[in-house]
């Protein structure tokens, strides 16, 4: 075994300790600030940056896939023009928000969370970060955790077993690990996969490749939005960011959730026309009943969004195409297919899907006890069962993840409030109802969902232990119910979390 260090240089004992400098982390952080500005914490990012996803993946053309009036914070209306808003917009918007609320202090770069113990003793979690670069580790101390890790292994994506794929002589790279000097002007690429993230990347390669081909096992959904909203724009004029922003940001929840609902409801008329939309925007001779009509029903998989229809402007230009079939294998000089046809390319890039994780593969631990997240189960979508003073945000499925983020996180701050005013010093939740059954936290039939989700937490069939997917349930039960549930159990002992001390990191 390496031999390690453990370093209390740079160490903090803050009140919250926020795993994670995301869209997540950094709105529990601001919302802390807003509403608890007496209250201790940190974040703990194990790149050297802020961001997350939206810094880690640098693939051309990466892009939001929900309209940025929802996708973006409450607090914080998005002011730019766009409205399906390419990454760099995003990690811009997120660097505001760090300095608008003084964040930057906080952060601790280069510190993964390799390990968090609760002690029942204290009161408190101990929290152990790889430092990078080095063989040493820093040890946190502090009374809550708050986990912003998102739901995604940011170390490997998922890239199946491809027969013969080092006999290709050009390039094979996975969407995740995009090199800066890939340069595909007048080459030909073929992308594996019919998910976001390939029709994400087609219309922008296609800008300067020679050809790009996708290269699908069966189809997916595909829905054109408009890039700008006008009327956004126009309210904007007319009522200022504010206002503009809260009537804007109801009209996409509701357009959003009554697509999500009229598919489920009435799947055959809403498959109808979404394939309708879509061959509205092809060729008349395009085969659409091959390559765009999926065996599934909408949002049996997650929906994907395509801004201004960029990917059918590119197929219908003749600089993409759509090919429907299963690999026999790689070839020196492309992809060999199961119907006998041949595939040249000079890049192959394996879009096939990313590798789900929770929480950021961090050990959790109680009183001793290694707690896997499987054997958990998830009390209002934000906290674990026979987890004491933990919460997490994972975002929507169906809807903008950051819509679930900041009611999370309010719930969060209202729960520490009722746990200052009573003298509380640990909260648990307990489920002791037999009825509830175990269910999946999620879902969706996505083949990364189906690897993934059995390591996740697991969700119940009724009462605090559902996880809904649903932004006005969500309401109710996170911003305007009660903190007091049976299904928690609070004790008093060690001193209350403070209020009036300054809001330092420690």
């Amino acid at each position: 075994m390496t031999n390690t260090t453990t370093s209390r240089t740079p160490s903090a004992d803050v009140d919250v300790l926020i795993v994670g400098a995301g869209i997540s982390g950094i709105g529990a952080a601001s919302h802390l600030k807003t509403r608890r500005p007496g209250t201790t914490f940190a974040i703990l990012e194990g790149r050297d940056s802020i961001g997350g996803t939206w810094d880690l993946f640098q693939y051309p053309g990466i892009r939001s896939d929900s309209d940025m009036p929802t996708f973006g914070y409450g607090f914080k209306p998005w002011a730019h023009r766009t409205s399906i808003a390419d990454g760099h917009l995003i990690l811009d918007y997120l660097r505001q928000t760090v300095t608008e609320h003084g964040l930057a202090r906080h952060i601790r770069f280069g510190h993964r969370v390799v390990s968090a113990e609760f002690s029942s003793t204290t009161g408190r979690w101990t929290v152990t970060a790889q430092q990078s670069g080095s063989r040493k580790k820093a040890r946190f101390t502090a009374r809550f955790l708050f986990l912003g890790t998102g739901m995604y292994d940011h170390d490997a994506g998922y890239t199946p077993p491809f027969t013969g794929v080092e006999d290709f002589a050009g390039t094979v790279i996975h969407p995740q690990h995009w090199p800066e000097d890939l340069d595909h002007t007048g080459k030909r690429v073929i992308v594996i996969g019919s998910g976001a993230t390939a029709i994400t990347l087609i219309p922008s390669m296609a800008r300067t490749a020679e050809h790009v081909t996708m290269l699908q096992r069966s189809p997916s959904y595909v829905f054109s939005v408009p890039a700008q909203d006008s009327l956004a724009h126009a309210l904007r004029k007319l009522l200022g960011h504010k206002r503009a922003h809260e009537i804007v940001r109801r009209k996409n929840i509701m357009f959003t959730r009554g697509v999500y609902k009229a598919s489920r409801r009435m799947p055959k008329l809403m498959r109808r026309l979404l394939i309708a939309n879509v061959r509205r925007q092809l060729p008349r001779h395009f085969d659409v009943a091959t390559h765009f009509t999926p065996r599934y029903d909408p949002w049996d998989q997650r929906l994907c969004v395509v801004p201004d229809g960029d990917l059918f402007k590119a197929i219908s230009a003749g600089r993409a195409s759509v090919v429907t079939d299963h690999i026999d294998r790689f070839t020196r000089t492309g992809i060999r297919l199961k119907s006998g046809q041949e595939l040249t390319a000079d890049i192959i890039v394996t879009a096939t899907g990313l590798t789900m994780s929770p929480f950021g593969k961090i050990r959790l631990s109680v009183d001793g006890r290694e707690t896997k997240p499987s054997d958990t189960m998830a009390y209002k979508a934000m906290m674990l069962s026979g987890v004491p003073n933990l919460a997490f945000a994972l975002g929507y499925t169906n809807l903008s993840w950051t819509l679930k983020v900041d009611l999370v996180c309010e719930h969060f701050c209202r729960l520490l409030d009722h746990m200052d005013a009573h003298g509380y010093d640990t909260v648990e939740p307990v489920l002791d109802d037999p009825s509830v059954e175990r269910v999946p936290y999620m879902d969706l039939t996505s083949n990364y969902v189906r690897r993934g989700i059995g390591q996740f937490p697991r969700a119940g069939t009724h009462g605090p232990w559902t996880v809904e997917m649903a932004y006005e349930k969500d309401i109710e039960r996170l911003r305007e119910g009660p903190v007091e549930d049976p299904a928690l159990r609070f004790t008093a002992g060690a001193p209350v979390l403070s209020d009036s001390r300054p809001g330092t990191a420690g």
